[in-house]
């Protein structure tokens, strides 16, 4: 079996097959993504790692319907993503993915409901539903008491829980992280990521995260894909955090 791959009943979540993502820098060709196979089963949390440039974030980017490939597929719940057209892809990213990055991308100028609710109205949930969601969704991050607050009057970390809640508002199936707890310092970084690990354990999210930080991966993902010059060089099972999510679902 080929690096990348995982056998498992059902459809996977994901899968990528001979991924390319090369750009012209000018005489350079920049292989950021060159040949990459990877297949995750549904629900489970996966790690990207690798040094700067390595790939990771560009794989992400493709995941996420936010680049398209240069060759290659990309196959989320069944679409190819490389064939669906601009439109297609934005009721993609609205309704099969949760984002959430290193920067915390609010409006500076909204409230923290009026910031979450904003994917409903591009989903176009009724107005007189939005607000009773959006303030649902703070409270489930533990900010039920910020709602309207704007972010220049939180912390990192509530601006992070607050994207965290936004990503999540339209019921995704799939959780893209990059970098999640890259601003955070240490004990709020643990606490998002214990609620990422909380969304994907009872929810059966499929998370798959970004981090150049491996002690991070090891402590929260299944499964630790590593990267070097946009190609997959090692696919590790986390036998541990494995072993905990299994004994979780048989209690």
């Amino acid at each position: 079996m080929a690096i990348g791959e995982r056998t498992q009943s059902g459809a996977p979540a994901i899968r990528v097959e001979q991924l390319c993502r090369h750009y012209r820098m000018g005489e350079a060709l920049i292989r950021a993504v060159d040949g990459v196979d990877l297949t995750i089963p549904t629900g489970e949390f996966v790690a990207l790692l690798g040094a700067s440039g390595s790939g990771k974030s560009s794989v992400l980017n493709l995941i996420a319907g936010l680049d398209r490939p240069t060759s290659g597929n990309v196959i989320v719940q069944e679409k190819n993503l490389a064939k669906l057209s601009r439109e297609e892809l934005a009721r993609y990213r609205l309704h099969t993915v949760g984002m959430v990055f290193q920067s915390f991308n609010l409006i500076p100028n909204m409230t923290l409901a009026e910031n979450v609710e904003l994917p409903m109205r591009f989903a176009e949930v009724e107005r007189g539903k939005r607000d009773t969601l959006a303030r649902e969704a703070l409270s489930r991050v533990g900010l039920q008491n910020r709602v309207n607050h704007r972010p220049s009057e939180l912390s990192g970390g509530e601006q992070q829980r607050a994207a965290l809640a936004r990503a999540l508002i339209n019921r995704p199936q799939l959780l893209l992280a990059d970098e999640p707890t890259g601003n955070l310092d240490s004990r709020t970084g643990t606490e998002i990521m214990d609620m990422i690990r909380e969304f994907n354990q009872q929810l059966g999210m499929t998370v798959v995260m970004v981090t150049h930080e491996r002690a991070l991966a090891e402590r929260y993902a299944q499964r630790m894909i590593f990267l070097a010059d946009g190609k997959l060089v090692s696919d590790e099972t986390n036998s541990a955090v494995v072993a905990v999510a299994s004994e979780g679902e048989r209690q």
